[in-house]
C-alpha cells in the first residue's frame, strides 16, 4: 500500500498531543498504520512489516523525511526498536553512455562514478618523469577530491586558487609568522606558480608577506586590481590544518606542472583541483547525464527500477543506537527552544554538505 502524504507534516516535538491528532496528515497515517497512538498504542496490530519513508533527494525531501522521523521516534518507538521502519534511497541521478544506464544514488556516487571511468587508460607524469597510473593514481585523485572539499568549504573572501598554491608551497600554517624570510621567498613563488596558471594576458601577480597581514597577493588584469589575502585567521585554521597535512605530497607531486595522458589527449596539471577537474571532466565526454528533483519526476518504469522494485530497490533501517544521543538531537533540531539549535549550526556549518 502506498500512502501519500501531501506537503510537510506537523513538527510534533513542538505540538500538543490534541494538535497533534487534529491534524489531517498524522490522522490518516496512525490510522493507516493501525497501531494507535499516545495511551492506546499497540505495536502489536501494526498492519505492515515495513514502514517505508520515500522523499524527494532534495532539501525540502530532507525536511519531510526528520519530520517524519520525530514522529516515529516520540510517538511510535517501539516500531523502530522491532525494525519495521525503513528510509528508501532513490536515486538523485542517472548516467547513461551509448545503451548502458546506472543509477546513482548522490553526489558522491556519481563522483565515484566519474573517477572511475575517467581514470581507465589514464597516466599521471610528474615533472620527475615517474608514472602514476591504476591504483596509485586512483589515491591521488582521492587525496585530490579532500582537498578541493575543503577548498570549497572556504569563506568566500578567500581566493581557493590561491589558497591550493599556498597549500602545495606548504605555509598554510601559523608558525609562518615567525619566519618571514621562507615566507617572502614563499610568497614570491607562489606567485610565479599563479602566472603558470594564468592566461598570458593575465599574468602579473605580486606577492609579499608581512607580519601584520600575512600572505598578499595582487595582480591588475585590463586595469582591474585583483586582490587575495591569506591572514592569520585561515592559517591558524582547521580547514588550514586539514590542507597543511597534504603537503609533502603535493610537494612531491606538484612542484612544477605534471601531465595527466588519457588515450590521445594531454593535460597540464598544477595542482590537486585541476587533477580531479581534469579526469571528471574526461568522463563526462560522451555521457548523458539526468538529475532527479523528485521521485515525481521519474517516468513509472524508472520509479520501479530505482524505489519499488523488491529485488533491485536499497533501503536503510531505522535504528536507534544511542538513546540518550538521539534524544538530544531531536530537542536541539525539532524543539521550541531556539539557542541550543543555533549552537550547533554555528558548530557544524562548515562541515555540513548541503545541496539547496
Amino acid at each position: 500500500a502506498v500512502l501519500p502524504l501531501r506537503g510537510k507534516i506537523l513538527n510534533v516535538e513542538r505540538a500538543r498531543m490534541d494538535k497533534m491528532l487534529s491534524s489531517q496528515e498524522i490522522g490518516t497515517l496512525i490510522t493507516a498504520l493501525g497501531t494507535g497512538i499516545s495511551d492506546e498504542f499497540n505495536p502489536d496490530k501494526l498492519r505492515y512489516h515495513k514502514i517505508i519513508i520515500m522523499t524527494d533527494a532534495d532539501v525540502d525531501g530532507s525536511h519531510i523525511r526528520t519530520l517524519l522521523l520525530t514522529f516515529f521516534y516520540r510517538q511510535m518507538r517501539e516500531i523502530i526498536d522491532r525494525g519495521h521502519l525503513f528510509i528508501a534511497q532513490p536515486p538523485l541521478y542517472k548516467v547513461a553512455r551509448g545503451k548502458s544506464e546506472q543509477y546513482l544514488k548522490d553526489e558522491r556516487a556519481l563522483e565515484d562514478h566519474l573517477i572511475a571511468s575517467g581514470l581507465e587508460d589514464a597516466v599521471l607524469q610528474p615533472h620527475s618523469g615517474e608514472h602514476r597510473a591504476g591504483e596509485d593514481l586512483h589515491q591521488l585523485v582521492e587525496q585530490a577530491r579532500a582537498i578541493r572539499n575543503v577548498l570549497n568549504g572556504l569563506h568566500s573572501r578567500y581566493n581557493r586558487r590561491v589558497v591550493e598554491q599556498a597549500a602545495i608551497a606548504g605555509v598554510l600554517t601559523p608558525d609562518i609568522f615567525g619566519d618571514a624570510r621562507n615566507a617572502t621567498e614563499a610568497a614570491k613563488y607562489i606567485a610565479r606558480r599563479l602566472d603558470a596558471l594564468s592566461e598570458e594576458t593575465e599574468r602579473g601577480w605580486q606577492g609579499e608577506f608581512t607580519e601584520a597581514e600575512g600572505f598578499r597577493f595582487e595582480r591588475t588584469v585590463r586595469g582591474v586590481k585583483e586582490v587575495a589575502i591569506l591572514d592569520q585567521a585561515l592559517l591558524g585554521s582547521a580547514d588550514a590544518r586539514k590542507l597543511d597535512e597534504h603537503a609533502a605530497t603535493l610537494q612531491q607531486t606538484y612542484p612544477r606542472p605534471a601531465t595527466l595522458r588519457r588515450k590521445d589527449e594531454e593535460s597540464a596539471i598544477h595542482g590537486p583541483v585541476g587533477l580531479f577537474e581534469a579526469v571528471t571532466d574526461a568522463a563526462r565526454k560522451g555521457l548523458a547525464l539526468q538529475r532527479y528533483k523528485g521521485l515525481g519526476e521519474m517516468n513509472p518504469n524508472q520509479l520501479w527500477e530505482t524505489t519499488l522494485d523488491t529485488n533491485a530497490r536499497s533501503l536503510l533501517q531505522v535504528s536507534v543506537k544511542a538513546i540518550d544521543e538521539a534524544d538530544d538531537i531531536f530537542t536541539k533540531l525539532m524543539g521550541d527552544i531556539v539557542e541550543p539549535r543555533r549552537e550547533f549550526i554555528q558548530e557544524n556549518a562548515l562541515t555540513a554538505s548541503v545541496d539547496v
